[in-house]
């Protein structure tokens, strides 16, 4: 049996600093791709998850749940929860500028979150070894004081632009590439930094 990563930053760890193109604070961070479920604004039932850069290692981000989201009547769905989680965490690769996937999330549920709540999630990164990031996360509802309904720590790992670009079909990247604009996650600047 192989071992399970943990999302705890190991002995040595550093916060890395952010990168001199990272999004200037208080800014918007943008969507990674138009049609992602879960930050994509052009997406007709995802989250529409918004994201501001931090003054540190961190962001807050925020988003509505829906009567799309739910999975028990009126409360929102627990995978979909995760997701919400997962995706402001993503938002934190944009400070170091470098693509990324997650390889581990854990997440906790507190409480239930109803259909009309104003999910409030901060994320930060706790540390970074070589192409490991780790981060962790929380989220409040109503406010960013709110009640404390959820959390997640992480492990991402950056990998090449090109495994996005060879993992899509490239059907559908010839299509999409009919609108740039929906490709935003094709930044010529993003680095990685091993």
């Amino acid at each position: 049996m192989s071992r399970i990563a943990s999302t705890s930053p190991p002995a040595g760890a550093v916060i890395p600093e952010r990168h001199p193109k990272a999004p200037p604070i208080g800014s918007k961070i943008p969507s990674h791709f138009g049609h992602c479920f879960g930050c994509g604004e052009l997406h007709p039932t995802g989250l529409h998850l918004v994201a501001y850069a931090g003054a540190d290692a961190n962001i807050t981000s925020q988003f509505t749940v829906t009567q799309n989201h739910q999975g028990a009547p009126g409360l929102a769905h627990g995978g979909l929860l995760s997701l919400a989680l997962d995706e402001a965490l993503g938002k934190l690769m944009w400070l170091l500028r470098a693509p990324a996937v997650t390889a581990r999330l854990e997440t906790d549920f507190l409480k239930p979150v109803p259909i009309g709540t104003v999910l409030h999630i901060s994320a930060q990164i706790t540390g970074q070894v070589n192409r490991k990031v780790y981060m962790s996360a929380e989220g409040r509802l109503n406010s960013v004081d709110g009640v404390l309904a959820m959390r997640a720590a992480a492990l991402y790992v950056i990998v090449p632009m090109n495994h996005f670009l060879e993992s899509a079909p490239k059907e559908y990247l010839e299509e999409i590439s009919k609108s740039p604009q929906l490709l935003t996650f094709v930044d010529p600047d993003f680095e990685i930094n091993p």
